[in-house]
């Protein structure tokens, strides 16, 4: 087991990679505590939970909206739960992102832990304390930065994912190392079989490397002022993606992923053999899918992005495996690449 922790003005979170998800003697608080949850994860495991309310939501995106939060918190109220009150998330990203903005908002801020059931959450979701909800079809604009007191990452629960869950969060592992660890990138590369097998202590090493880069990104820019902004590389064009084509996170990232590639070798930022290097990646593990958005469908979704700001837009190019930068680019360029891009294929 490793222990990571990330430090922000005024809180300590601690990352527990490696740990048994059970493991929670000495990190609750001994009442007040409310389980959030979803169906799936609550029938997988919900026999083991501790013996503490439990409110389960339906799965994936569409509980991402506020009239959850409001149900949420009315439940919460019911239950007693005060200031002193303390939010266990137990699930994927969906989960933990409602419980964090639940936590962040109710009675202006209570606690929180999440136990961390996908790799897609493991090693990116749910490190960080970035947290939000979608509005119609604009995702996570609405929300906040709170972090965790503690994240438990235990590679067992990724053993009952289903494989397209589990590919969903290579995606966001390939990004991690794409935009600041190489020898993350290289591992990736050469350890195709066991990763396919889920093999446990590779995926602790694995996920313990993301989480580590992460935390010092985190630490560094926790209001993503600057830095942290590097860890969208792929989302601009990923969450257009995910939200028109309603697919899995992870295999709409790694589209964007390919297109922000495609976009760093056009300016130069890479060379051909890094470009068919990360492509190549995402391709063996068939995450990237067939792109067929219009202009016009993309330039609506692009600019209503939350990290555009007038008409410019924050993207994020890779200088090569292991390096990234975010550049404010006319929000036109953008769509100026993907009209080019399209043409192409």
């Amino acid at each position: 087991m490793e222990k990571i922790i990330i430090n922000t003005p005024g809180f300590r979170s601690e990352i527990l990679v490696g740990e048994r998800w059970e493991a929670l003697s000495g990190l609750l608080p001994e009442k007040g505590v409310v389980i959030i949850t979803d169906d799936n994860v609550n029938q997988l495991y919900g026999s083991r939970f501790p013996k503490l309310p439990v409110l389960s939501l339906s799965p994936g995106e569409g509980s991402k909206k506020l009239e959850v939060i409001e149900y949420l918190a009315e439940q919460l109220l019911k239950a007693g739960i005060d200031r002193s009150g303390f939010i266990l998330a137990i699930g994927g990203g969906v989960v933990c992102d409602i419980a964090g903005f639940l936590a962040a908002v109710y009675m202006r801020g209570i606690r929180c832990g999440y136990i961390s059931s996908t790799l897609l959450s493991q090693v990116d979701a749910s490190t960080g304390g970035k947290n939000g909800v979608n509005l119609g079809g604009t995702k996570n604009i609405l929300g906040t930065i709170r972090q965790p007191e503690f994240v438990i990452c235990d590679p067992e629960m990724l053993q009952t994912l289903p494989e397209q869950e589990y590919l969903s969060g290579l995606a966001e592992l390939i990004k991690t190392a794409v935009i600041g660890d190489k020898e993350l990138f290289e591992h990736i590369e050469s350890s195709f079989d066991e990763i396919m097998a889920r093999k446990s202590d590779l995926l602790t090493l694995l996920v313990a490397k993301s989480v580590r880069f992460k935390g010092l990104v985190v630490t560094e820019d926790e209001k993503e002022k600057g830095l942290r902004r590097i860890l969208n590389f792929g989302h601009t064009f990923g969450h257009a993606v995910e939200l028109q084509k309603a697919v899995k996170h992870g295999f709409a990232v790694a589209s964007g992923i390919e297109l922000a590639t495609e976009f760093s070798f056009e300016k130069r930022y890479i060379s051909l053999e890094e470009k068919e290097r990360i492509i190549s990646l995402l391709d063996r593990f068939n995450l990237i899918d067939r792109l067929d958005i219009s202009n016009d469908q993309m330039a609506k979704l692009v600019r209503h992005d939350k990290k555009k700001t007038g008409t410019d837009i924050h993207f994020v190019f890779t200088q090569g495996i292991g390096k990234a930068i975010s550049e404010k680019v006319p929000v036109d360029d953008v769509l100026g690449f993907y009209k080019r891009f399209r043409d192409k294929k």
